[in-house]
């Protein structure tokens, strides 16, 4: 060993024994309409799944004494970067006619061991990683179906909901975009939605209720309606209220509705 590899090695050392201890945890993820579960071919509250999956960023731990962590993704050259997941809870079968088989309902990872009483998150993926070049991408991001080539970015969250004979679907993205794919200057709507969950315990379940989109749409005129979250977009002002965004500037203007906290 040369007296530089030797030093090198003390240092890692010293560095790995000051570290903080951490420990392991898993988000969990499920689709729910209202109090019962749902899936692409399992209906609840007379409705049924037909796509949800969403990318998830900043994900951040707040301990009792006000003091926040971020939460350190496992990387798995799949669904996760360290700073970035993809939940996919649509399976390609029963109403999921766009969807995939392959499906992951966590994320995993680590922080600093302690207690922990909120966690908060946000569905996007951050700017400088939101306009490269998904052909060059590294995973989750190498996804073509959560892109959206024409706009330059990666749709953020896309879900549907259905009725017997009616349907509602939401994808969610930055618009008003200047500029092209690895050369954006910046976008008038950013669309990311902030998602702050109180009372947080490791080990809760997050719902995803799809229910409250289906509420935000018609369901009971038997015209499919959407919402690409364009700013001429009238199917998106209300689908926008239950994500607590404003559809006129892109921005959280108050409380969401689609995720909340379920505990074992």
């Amino acid at each position: 060993m040369t007296r530089r590899s030797g030093v090198q090695l003390l240092l890692l050392l010293g560095l790995t024994a000051c570290a903080p201890p951490q420990q392991a945890l898993q988000i969990r993820f499920e689709a729910r309409a209202d109090a019962g579960r749902i899936a692409c071919d399992t209906a609840s509250s007379g409705l049924t799944l037909s796509d949800l999956r969403f990318y998830v960023s900043d994900i951040t731990l707040r301990r009792p004494d006000g003091t926040s962590v971020p939460m350190v993704l496992l990387e798995d050259d799949r669904w996760q970067q360290r700073d970035l997941g993809m939940v996919d809870l649509e399976d390609g079968s029963g109403n999921c006619l766009n969807g995939t088989l392959d499906t992951n309902d966590r994320l995993v990872g680590s922080a600093p061991a302690g207690d922990y009483t909120q966690l908060s998150f946000v569905i996007g993926v951050p700017f400088d990683r939101n306009h490269a070049d998904p052909l060059a991408a590294a995973a989750p991001l190498d996804d073509s179906a959560m892109h959206w080539h024409w706009r330059s970015g990666y749709k953020f969250l896309r879900a549907g909901v259905g009725s017997v004979d009616d349907g509602f679907w939401l994808h969610l993205g930055s618009a008003g975009c200047e500029g092209t794919v690895g050369a954006i200057s910046g976008c008038k709507f950013p669309n990311r939605m902030s998602v702050t969950l109180a009372d947080y315990t490791p080990g809760d379940t997050v719902v995803v209720d799809v229910g409250a989109l289906a509420r935000a749409a018609d369901l009971g005129d038997a015209a499919v309606s959407d919402c690409v979250s364009g700013p001429a977009d009238d199917d998106c002002v209300a689908a926008f209220a239950i994500l607590g965004l404003d559809h006129g500037s892109g921005t959280m203007s108050g409380m969401q509705q689609l995720f909340r906290l379920s505990r074992p």
